[in-house]
């Protein structure tokens, strides 16, 4: 039995993992906070404590900034059994691991050497956390991959986590680069991974956020920023795509565009991550 706790909505995630678990022949269990006794204060150690006694691993969402992680990890510390991360504020593991993934297939398994460009994008709709840019520049370059990073100057990082991708690639021997110009990403790229994520190293402010974000409405993925990458450059985004904003239709339903085997090969990797730890 996998108890799957989620702070925040999805689709893809939910569905890969309650499908894998079924297809392993367990059975999934959807938790929301708001009708556990989270809501009215229970702590992590005494909830995973409990869950421990019933089934055979707990996996968390919790996107919300300086919560989400300290969260995972609490329940994990406490728990005897796997805890998996479905995503927290700062590393989304299962996408950047169906990422590589679909790299992968798409390449024959060769991936050293191959040019990464992951840009921020201007999706005004919401605020988004920064775990899935995070998660791409620690783990593409250890996989000898060559990452450029390209975001507005208020739509850093963690510079943290930006130091651990520098030694990463050091150590593997690839590189990792941070620009402010979009076109950077897109020169010459194998793959580019262009998605939004929120201003939150700038301010948390939410309103404030949202009109930084609509400062820059040309970074924005189309057929002429793909024509910068080769030939056969894939497009790639975990999806939701704020369409239009983005990227344009063109590019996303195109010859190029592998988002739904990305979306698929959650379904595979988590079904792997769940046969190897439960």
């Amino acid at each position: 039995t996998l108890y799957m706790i989620f702070f925040d909505s999805s689709t893809r995630t939910r569905n890969s993992f309650e499908t894998g678990i079924t297809q392993l022949g367990g059975h999934g269990i959807f938790l929301s906070p708001d009708k556990m006794q989270i809501s009215h204060g229970e702590n992590a150690r005494d909830t995973a404590n409990v869950l421990s006694r019933y089934g055979d691993a707990i996996a968390i969402r919790h996107c919300a900034l300086n919560e989400g992680n300290p969260y995972i990890r609490d329940v994990a510390e406490h728990a005897d059994i796997p805890v998996i991360s479905m995503q927290c504020d700062i590393y989304h593991p299962c996408q950047i691991l169906a990422d590589y993934l679909t790299i992968k297939e798409k390449f024959s398994g060769r991936t050293k050497g191959l040019k990464l460009g992951v840009a921020w994008t201007s999706a005004p709709n919401y605020v988004r956390p920064l775990s899935v840019p995070q998660s791409l520049i620690l783990m593409m370059p250890r996989m000898g991959i060559d990452v450029t990073l390209a975001y507005p100057p208020e739509f850093k990082l963690m510079p943290e986590i930006e130091e651990q991708a520098r030694a990463n690639a050091k150590i593997a021997g690839s590189s990792f680069e941070i620009t402010h110009n979009f076109e950077d990403a897109f020169e010459d790229a194998d793959m580019v991974i262009p998605k939004s994520w929120g201003p939150l190293m700038t301010t948390t402010d939410t309103p404030e956020g949202l009109n930084l974000i609509e400062k820059y409405p040309s970074w924005r993925c189309d057929a002429e920023k793909m024509a910068l990458a080769k030939d056969h450059c894939l497009y790639m985004h975990p999806l939701p795509a704020d369409r239009g904003r983005e990227v344009t239709n063109e590019v996303i339903d195109g010859p190029n565009s592998v988002v739904y085997d990305e979306a698929e090969n959650r379904l595979h990797v988590q079904k792997a991550l769940m046969a190897l730890t439960m």
